[in-house]
């Protein structure tokens, strides 16, 4: 080997080794301090209206809920738009539209903050918006809990789907005194889901044949009971709407899937009304809300 390379190929080694030797330097001592955690996910609740639109029984609710201790994005969505009353009910190419943009809601709330609490609550037709929604929900995606309020679905309807996107429980209030609207209104004009008959929120849900039990033992079924008139629930359509039951009942479900002052129906035996009682004149009228919840709906997911 020439001179010159022998040269150039010592002086490599020589490198190399000196290089090998070396003090190894932890190059993360000199970082500053990891910055400190994100904050916790925010919890998100969604409620839904009934035919009638988004009015001052949906924000004495949602703001019932609040006092209650739920926290977190509160917001409420108005699906009927222009179209209340009848129309809404009637309008079965808008509840599929109207559930598609719920569904999106729910999606974009789960995506921006993962692993974040979601519930729902919905009153009347409002609820087969929401079990619709569900059902299209992506399978990863999932919601904590969910409250209806006298559904206007038909009892037979079958939840399965909507239920396989509920982790904890899905809690249904029904009431036999709910005859006016839930009874002759559906038998006259159809239920959400366009049957004629007495709606889930007056006689209850029924599993149907085919659905799936291992879903269906999320569904906790809650009659009325007389105890709620002191709340301010008669019994009737509106009757779970008012503020201090949404305070005292509702909200206990949706935090802590408690339920309080209720007996349950097998114990109590059949209830002693047999008709709707008037609201007891002690009852304060709850007083006008200072800040209500959005009304706003979320973004819709990319």
């Amino acid at each position: 080997m020439p001179a010159p390379r022998r040269a150039f190929v010592l002086f490599c080694l020589v490198l190399l080794t000196t290089l090998g030797c070396a003090h190894h330097y932890d190059v993360t001592a000199r970082r500053d301090p990891l910055d400190p955690p994100p904050p916790p996910p925010v919890p998100y609740h969604l409620h839904l209206n009934g035919i009638g639109g988004y009015r001052f029984i949906d924000k004495y609710m949602l703001v019932g809920l609040q006092d209650g201790g739920l926290t977190g994005e509160v917001h409420a969505y108005d699906w009927t738009g222009a179209d209340v009353g009848l129309v809404a009910l009637l309008a079965s190419g808008r509840h599929r539209e109207q559930s598609h943009e719920v569904a999106q809601m729910i999606l974009a709330a789960a995506r921006a903050q993962p692993g974040r609490k979601i519930t729902l609550s919905c009153h009347s037709a409002g609820c087969g918006i929401i079990a619709w929604a569900l059902a299209e929900l992506p399978d990863d995606v999932k919601i904590d809990s969910i409250v209806m309020l006298q559904s206007a679905l038909s009892p037979g309807f079958d939840l399965t789907p909507a239920l396989r996107h509920v982790t904890g429980k899905l809690y249904s209030f029904y009431s036999p005194y709910d005859g006016a609207v839930l009874g002759m209104g559906t038998k006259m004009f159809g239920t959400i889901d366009g049957i004629k008959t007495e709606a889930s929120g007056k006689v209850g849900f029924a599993k149907p044949a085919g659905a799936d039990p291992q879903q269906y033992a999320k569904l906790v079924q809650i009659p009325y009971d007389s105890a709620w008139l002191k709340l301010g629930n008669i019994g009737d359509h509106i009757g779970p709407m008012s503020r201090p039951f949404a305070r005292e009942v509702i909200a206990p479900l949706l935090v802590s899937g408690t339920l309080p002052g209720a007996t349950p129906a097998e114990k109590r035996g059949r209830d002693v009304l047999t008709m709707p009682p008037p609201l007891p004149t002690s009852t304060p009228a709850p007083k006008a809300p200072t800040t209500l919840p959005s009304t706003a709906p979320a973004a819709a997911a990319p």
